[in-house]
């Protein structure tokens, strides 16, 4: 810094040294705007390669997210076999002789529709029979039930079937 080589500014107890620039020969304008040409010039190059670079990324990613051509192979034998069995199973189903007929299909529905009905008609009578008895019990519905030794749909998960 004695020297002039180095400048030195002091910062409270901080001392920053850098070059002095003034010894630095100065440029031109001509070769500041080339200087600038070619840093646009770089710039470019740059973004080109940088943009060429995430599509290798890109195909990168797909490639190796894809099959190899064994795996597609042992895919495609897999697939040939559950088609096969598929097709064996259509063509069972075909050639079988003890269809259900149309009328034996209406009788087996209107007959789940009956019972259903009926299973609903007597759990209301049943509901309503107990509540009944209920209004006069000291205890819980509960322990009712476990005195009596009820049990309900609701305790063997059973649901009625929709309609």
């Amino acid at each position: 810094a004695q020297q002039g080589r180095v400048r030195e500014k002091v910062y409270g107890k901080q001392k920053i040294y850098f070059a002095d620039q003034e010894q630095l020969p100065a440029a031109s304008d001509a070769e500041l705007r080339g200087l600038d040409g070619e840093i646009a010039t770089r710039s470019g190059q740059l973004q080109a390669l940088q943009q060429s670079c995430r599509h290798m990324e890109a195909e990168l990613k797909d490639l190796n997210s894809s099959m190899t051509t064994p795996e597609i192979a042992r895919e495609i034998e897999a697939l040939r076999k559950d088609c096969a069995s598929y097709v064996e199973k259509l063509e069972r189903i075909k050639t079988a002789t003890n269809h259900v007929t149309p009328e034996e299909k209406e009788k087996v529905c209107r007959e789940q529709q009956l019972y259903r009905r009926e299973w609903r008609r007597r759990k209301r009578m049943a509901t309503e029979l107990l509540d009944a008895i209920l209004e006069g019990y000291p205890k819980s519905k509960k322990q009712f039930f476990e005195e009596v030794g009820i049990e309900t749909d609701e305790d063997h998960g059973v649901m009625l079937p929709a309609t």
